[in-house]
């Protein structure tokens, strides 16, 4: 008997909390349908049990489809597009890019997500809600790298309005491709371009515009150090792939002017400088070859280090840039002046060792023992004889005076000048080296001064 009471009493327990979990179960489950038709009309991103959630799933999962989302017609889905440019951040001209810093707003409309509303105004989410819903794939073309920002959450911002439109913002930085052009550099010009396109659907499933037309760009105020931002443009077009067809693209374009006063301190100035130096020499002794040959050697290896210097922050292109045109013709005037003391001093070891020969320098001259130290001819170490007095020939007229023999005149058909050959050009500057210099002084500056201004002109 007293097991049988045991087993009434155990089933009566057991009925009493089964009793207990169904009331309690029966509120819950209350609780939560109630509170998946409240979540369904603000677009259900959250799931309650059985039935419910079912439902839920299925319209979430559509609202991910972009073909619930079109129409009838099958028409493109209009997504506007606004930017505003934060910052510049870098242009490589190694690298050939430049780094952007942007806010990028996309503008459409999806009657899914449209709710009630008795005061019309919008709700704003982060970027948990963004991957439950369909977002347009907007991508950057020829981007090397690119990134949203996520301090101290992710800059993403998704607002919805009662009528179903849809604002979608994010904080991007992209560093994306420039094709420069640097046959003028440094005064040169880059057009470069920012271009926005759809990854998977094209011209038949998204329709990519400028919400505002050419006001949908707008550029907070930006300085660059090198550059000067003449121009911001936004414009669209058509991009083909001959396996996908066509897409829309919308184009970023900004115009940089390089500034050239940094180039002029650091590159144009010294070349300047060091072909000046280069023109001293012309003015220093042409027996002083230590000096000479010391100062041309310096202005030559300055003019090497200035050219690497600038090559090194360059990329390796295959044509001449403005800037080599420059450098390279400035290292070809220090060059000349060097092999101009070069001639001179070949010039002077010639006429020295045809005085000798021609005896204006006596046999017994040594000379090793008229060289200084410095390895440099001296006057007064050289003893030069004076010219024989010439004796009157036959032919001359002993009554006919000087005074009278300079008072004749040539009869006619006399020729006054004979017009001297090259040779004998030549043969004149060797017997007088001197003349090197003089003219190496004004044919140097003159022909500087006319390369520079045909540079300036053509370039500026």
């Amino acid at each position: 008997n007293s097991l049988a009471m045991v087993d009434v009493l155990t089933y009566l327990a057991l009925a009493a909390v089964s009793f207990v979990a169904m009331v309690t179960g029966g509120r819950s489950s209350s609780r939560r349908k109630h509170k998946d038709v409240f979540l369904g009309e603000n677009s259900k991103f959250k799931f309650g049990g059985g039935r419910n959630q079912i439902t839920v799933l299925l319209k979430s999962s559509n609202l991910l489809r972009l073909l619930n989302h079109r129409d009838t017609h099958c028409a493109p889905i209009p997504v506007g597009i606004d930017v505003q440019v934060e910052s510049i951040d870098s242009i490589s001209e190694v690298n050939m890019d430049f780094t952007m810093t942007l806010y990028l707003r996309h503008y459409w409309k999806d009657e899914r997500l449209a709710f009630p509303s008795r005061n019309n105004q919008s709700r704003t989410f982060d970027s948990r809600l963004v991957k439950k819903i369909w977002v347009p794939d907007v991508f950057f073309v020829h981007s090397k790298r690119s990134f949203i920002h996520d301090t101290t959450m992710e800059n993403i911002m998704l607002r919805v309005y009662p009528d179903g439109k849809i604002l979608y913002s994010v904080r991007v930085t992209v560093t994306a491709l420039c094709s420069m052009d640097f046959s003028s550099f440094p005064l040169d010009t880059q057009n470069c371009s920012l271009e926005l396109e759809s990854y998977a659907y094209n011209e038949n499933d998204l329709m990519l515009y400028w919400k505002n037309g050419n006001d949908s760009l707008r550029t907070d105020e930006i300085v660059l150090s090198q550059f000067f931002i003449e121009h911001f443009q936004a414009s669209s077009g058509l991009a083909f792939y001959s396996s996908t067809g066509w897409y829309n693209r919308l184009f970023i374009t900004f115009i940089l002017r390089r500034h050239i006063f940094f180039f002029m301190l650091q590159t144009y100035f010294p070349t300047m400088l060091m072909v000046v130096l280069s023109w001293v020499s012309f003015w220093i002794d042409r027996r002083a070859v230590p000096a000479r040959v010391s100062l041309g050697i310096t202005t030559v290896l300055t003019m090497s280090t200035i050219i690497t210097g600038v090559s090194a922050s360059m990329p390796q292109v295959s044509y001449v840039k403005a800037v080599d045109i420059y450098l390279w013709t400035s290292f070809l005037f220090v060059f000349l002046s060097v092999i101009e003391y070069a001639a001179v001093n070949y010039c002077t070891t010639l006429e020295e060792m045809r005085k000798m020969k021609r005896g204006k320098i006596p046999s017994t001259f040594n000379a090793s023992q008229a060289m200084a130290f410095d390895g440099c001819f001296h006057d007064n170490d050289i003893e030069l004889t004076t010219f024989p007095r010439l004796a009157p020939t036959l032919t001359s007229d002993p009554l006919t005076s000087p005074t009278q023999s300079s008072d004749m005149r040539p009869t006619e058909g006399t020729r006054l000048r004979r017009q001297r050959s090259v040779r004998e050009n030549v043969d004149l500057l060797v017997n007088n080296s001197y003349m090197i210099d003089s003219y190496s002084r004004l044919a140097f500056p003159l022909s500087y001064l006319l390369f520079n201004t045909i540079y300036w002109s053509m370039y500026s």
